[in-house]
């Protein structure tokens, strides 16, 4: 088996010309003949294409045979069938990838309303087509129901659904109809073009068995010609009747070199079946046509669990010991370009039971590796933008590797990012290491895995992926204040500014407002739940301003009185900037207002300085240290407070007061 590069709505790496990753289940699963297939942005063929062979022609024709004919992904060439179809006066149900609507060669949102418009229906097929069964639950309930809910979101009626990889098992099943679907399509159990498929039934019964797995033959691909099509009807005609679904995924040339059919074939059927129509033996319906049943309302998917905190391991199932029908839970395997790959679970484990085995032979381009699932944020790890990430793996192989690396974006679109250094072959379990680059603006997912370039194999288990925090590009590794700066980051304490070309800046020697500090000690405290209220207790701190729940939070927690005003009203002064007095009463009073015996020493803070208590408490605990001058030391009480040296004052006080 060859993998191809399916280039549909791609990002280009600079360096290689990589798209988005093709993806696929690890191994096969119970059903006959399944072709694990999908296209777009996890796209892997990943079984040899079937020799196509011919069922006699029909004695006479069946009155119950009814074809639906069904498009799965959302491919923008879909678009020539329909337009076809809608000539014919025949229609078809179009499952729907949510997140890949509206990208570049995919259907877009006016696209699926004219669909649906001329008769077709819409379908879904997850938001960003995973392999089900090898997710957790909660992220598998999330890509079935939210792909509907997108779905009836844009006013459709949404009843049917077609698992991608043809994936599933009984708790799919039940996941489907619990997000309010009325069926939802196989592949590979009804009789198709394989010889070895000669025993299963030539159509579906109306109404199925079992309406949550209809069965259907594989996919349609580039092996099928005019009489293979024909024959899937004829078949059930002269046989037993019943309901012919057929799966297209593109209509084009040039394009996927094996689920594709050309513009002329797909016509050439059309009109043949459109003739049969015609002559009342066999009907052509939508799968909702076929199913019947009302449309259920909406059930949306639990929320993604939000990223681990700082020096969590953030990669679910790392070492590979969980198994979901022998594959590991949470991941898939990748590649692109011509190479056949074969994925296995091998024992011993670096750790544990289990490795991941990947053999790659008939290289003659791409790469392919271990990935977590190209999902919401079930198993994949969630990114936040602007920080970097620390990846570790173990390994070894025959060959070079590198960490290659995708990203989300939008609803679901995974695209390449990067890739590391190459490292050498390891004959033993070796531990490699790298740190990615600031995660892009608008990116939300991260996925990524050790290569493999050539022929050869290599064997991966205990996979680490750690939150660096934000990566300014003003603040050097040989900044006076590095750790701190980069602390605060991590720690969600500060985001920085946008910079340049896609740089996040954190601007060390600008002055830190009253607001931001207000900002900075909210999320110091780990945002604590708090209702804001609903009349500002400050006239220069409206209820719309950006910070009022932090300011407000900050006012009735009693670290700040704001100024008097008139008529007894109060100002916050928002845009001033925090002085080094503020800062000692702000931190002062954040951590309690402990008992203190005033004694500091520095020479510009008198007993008589109204900040004389806090500023002293500050010089107690460590957390300032003042300036050496001739005959001792100064505070500067009045001297603003850069942002470099808040970070460094909120760094000291987690060191003595941990924060929660």
């Amino acid at each position: 088996m060859s993998t191809t590069n399916d280039q549909q709505g791609t990002t280009e790496s600079p360096r290689e010309g990589r798209t988005r990753p093709q993806i696929t289940r690890l191994r096969p699963g119970k059903h006959f003949g399944k072709r694990w297939t999908a296209f777009g942005s996890t796209a892997l063929v990943v079984a040899g294409l079937l020799a196509a062979v011919g069922f006699a022609a029909p004695a006479h024709a069946a009155p119950n045979t009814v074809v639906s004919l069904t498009f799965d992904d959302g491919n923008a060439d879909q678009l020539t069938a329909e337009a076809t179809m809608k000539s014919l006066g025949l229609v078809g149900t179009f499952f729907i990838t949510t997140g890949w609507i509206d990208q570049p060669t995919y259907l877009t949102t006016a696209n699926l309303h004219q669909i649906s418009a001329d008769g077709n229906e819409i379908g879904g097929h997850t938001v960003t087509h995973p392999d089900l069964v090898s997710l957790i639950p909660a992220e598998a309930t999330r890509q079935i129901c939210d792909g509907r809910v997108a779905l009836m979101n844009m006013g459709f009626k949404v009843t049917s659904f077609a698992y991608p990889f043809a994936s599933e098992d009984a708790n799919t099943e039940a996941l489907v109809k619990g997000c309010g679907f009325n069926s939802a399509r196989g592949l590979g159990d009804a009789a198709g073009p394989d010889p070895a498929s000669a025993t299963l039934p030539a159509a579906d019964t109306i109404p199925p068995a079992n309406p949550y797995v209809t069965a259907a033959p594989d996919e349609v691909d580039s092996t099928w010609t005019l009489a293979t099509l024909e024959n899937q009807v004829t078949h059930a005609q002269t046989t037993t009747g019943g309901w012919v679904q057929l799966t297209f995924h593109h209509i084009a040339v040039g394009t996927d070199p094996t689920l594709t059919i050309t513009p002329t074939l797909f016509s050439q059927f059309a009109n043949w079946l459109a003739q049969q129509k015609a002559a009342g033996t066999v009907a052509v319906q939508t799968v909702d046509q076929v199913i019947g049943g009302t449309q259920q309302p909406a059930v949306a998917g639990p929320a993604v669990p939000p990223p681990p905190g700082p020096g969590v391991n953030m990669i679910q199932n790392p070492s590979l010991e969980t198994l979901v029908n022998t594959i590991p839970q949470c991941w898939a395997a990748g590649g692109y370009g011509t190479n056949t790959p074969a994925f296995s679970i091998v024992t011993p484990g670096h750790t544990g039971t289990n490795a991941e085995q990947l053999t790659l032979t008939g290289w003659v381009s791409g790469d392919a590796k271990l990935l977590p699932a190209l999902d919401l944020g079930g198993c994949s790890p969630t990114g936040i933008p602007g920080h970097t990430y620390q990846l570790k793996a173990w390994y070894k192989s025959t060959a070079a590797t590198q960490f290659e690396l995708y990203y989300r974006v939008g609803n679901g679109f995974w695209t390449y990012w990067t890739a590391s250094p190459l490292v050498a072959a390891a004959a033993n379990w070796t531990q490699t290491t790298w740190t990615t680059p600031p995660l892009p603006a608008g990116a939300s997912g991260i996925s990524w895995g050790l290569n493999i370039q050539t022929n050869g194999t290599i064997t991966t288990d205990d996979y680490e992926m750690y939150d660096n925090g934000v990566s300014f590009a003003d603040i050097p590794s040989t900044y006076p204040f590095y750790n701190e700066i980069t602390w605060l980051a991590t720690n969600g304490i500060t985001t920085g500014f946008p910079g340049p070309n896609g740089t996040t800046l954190f601007e060390p020697l600008q002055s830190i407002s009253r607001e931001a500090m207000a900002a900075f000690l909210y999320r110091y405290e780990a945002s604590p739940a708090f209702n804001a209220p609903a009349v500002s207790p400050f006239t220069d701190v409206p209820t719309s301003d950006p910070f009022y729940k932090e300011i407000t939070w900050l006012a009735t927690a009693g670290i700040t009185t704001g100024y008097p005003g008139p008529n007894n009203t109060k100002t916050f002064h928002p845009l001033d900037s925090v002085n080094r007095d503020s800062m000692a009463v702000f931190l002062y009073r954040l951590s309690g207002s402990p008992a203190v015996t005033p004694t500091t020493a520095f020479l510009d803070v008198p007993v008589s300085y109204p900040f004389y208590k806090e500023i002293s408490w500050l010089a107690s605990t460590g957390i300032t240290t003042g300036w050496p001058v001739a005959g001792g030391s100064i505070y500067q009480p009045l001297q603003p407070v850069h942002r470099d040296a808040t970070a460094a004052f909120l760094f000291r006080l987690n060191a003595k007061f941990p924060r929660p």
